[in-house]
């Protein structure tokens, strides 16, 4: 073996056109770098990044992502450590993302930075936060995380992000419509989809809501024994399958069905259970009140969370569904002394 000699070296530097020039393998479906709609506002390129790099790292070190470590999954304020926060959800939504896009060949860091932003705009409490803040904008189509997520990264915590990830942030929900733009996009609707079914079990089996047996038949005879990474593994395979035989992101009838089967039993005997609905019921109060409370005190709002051209009540909503579980509780404990939430 020849020695490198004083001036060479086995390392240099991996340019954003070298990045930018290894996108030309990915399949015609991936969206490129150097295809972007762009930003809201140009900026000059990195000299290392590609425009989905840059994307990743600013959804990363935002205050938003950095919360969703103390927002909730599907358990509200829970006692044990291993249960699914909003933060955990996002990691293993990102890691069954970039496996999809790896062996679909579609572009892994745009996957990544739409995956590790889904859901920054979600609120505390999970769904029944959102339901809280919903019933404030009836009249206005609506409250939703996804537009939310948009929202941050546009106004509250501006970071010109491109707008392939805006557009997989506000389509990762499979009822918003439009559908996502891209096949990344796509991707993070069914990694999204995938995660949170199988935490989510795994979950209440933990919290002994549920057992094993449980499990409907037609799921077992579809996903096999009831196993979060059989299971995970099983649906992801269904996706890789049938995206390459339709030429598009899908997946596997059969499998569709079963995890349409699936999503159904978790929404009765998990998410709907008359304890779970109690505890959304009591957590929609302390929104409401921290909501009403602001409406009132809009002066008790921070500076740094508050868009002076947006009107009161959105202002509320920005700052209520940006906090954590537990300083949503803090704060509401603060003002109004209550017994909690359990």
């Amino acid at each position: 073996m020849s020695k490198a000699g004083p001036n060479s070296s086995v390392i240099r530097p991996v340019r954003r056109q070298d990045r930018e020039a290894r996108e030309a393998m990915l399949s015609p479906l991936a969206m490129r770098s150097t295809r972007s709609a762009g930003r809201s506002r140009p900026e000059a390129p990195d000299a290392y990044r590609t425009g989905f790099e840059l994307d990743r790292d600013r959804v990363l070190h935002s205050k938003a992502f950095r919360r969703l470590k103390h927002k909730t999954q599907v358990f509200i304020n829970p006692e044990g450590d291993h249960f699914v926060t909003r933060m955990s959800h996002t990691l293993q939504v990102t890691q069954i993302g970039r496996a999809l896009a790896v062996a679909l060949g579609l572009n892994e860091v745009l996957t990544e930075a739409i995956c590790l932003a889904h859901d920054c705009g979600h609120t505390p409490f999970g769904h029944a936060g959102e339901a809280a803040l919903d019933e404030y904008m009836t009249d206005a189509g609506g409250w939703r995380h996804s537009d939310q997520g948009v929202r941050i990264f546009q106004v509250l915590e501006p970071r010109n992000l491109t707008a392939e990830v805006l557009d997989g942030i506000r389509a990762h929900t499979w009822r918003v419509q439009p559908p996502p733009q891209t096949a990344e996009g796509w991707v993070c609707r069914f990694a999204d989809r995938i995660a949170y079914l199988n935490h989510d079990l795994n979950d209440a089996m933990r919290a002994g809501v549920i057992d094993a047996a449980d499990v409907p038949a037609e799921i077992v005879t579809a996903l096999g024994p009831v196993r979060e990474r059989s299971w995970i593994n099983a649906m992801i395979e269904a996706v890789i399958a049938e995206s390459c035989r339709r030429g598009r992101v899908s997946m596997d009838a059969n499998i569709m069905l079963a995890m349409k089967h699936f999503r159904e039993f978790m929404f009765e005997k998990v998410y709907q259970r008359r304890e779970a609905r109690a505890q959304a019921d009591r957590a929609r109060g302390v929104i409401h009140q921290l909501v009403e409370h602001h409406l009132a005190h809009p002066g008790d709002i921070p500076d740094s969370y508050r868009s002076e051209d947006s009107e009161p009540l959105v202002q509320v909503l920005d700052y209520v569904a940006g906090m954590t579980d537990r300083f949503a509780l803090t704060l509401h404990d603060r003002l109004f002394r209550p017994r909690g939430l359990v």
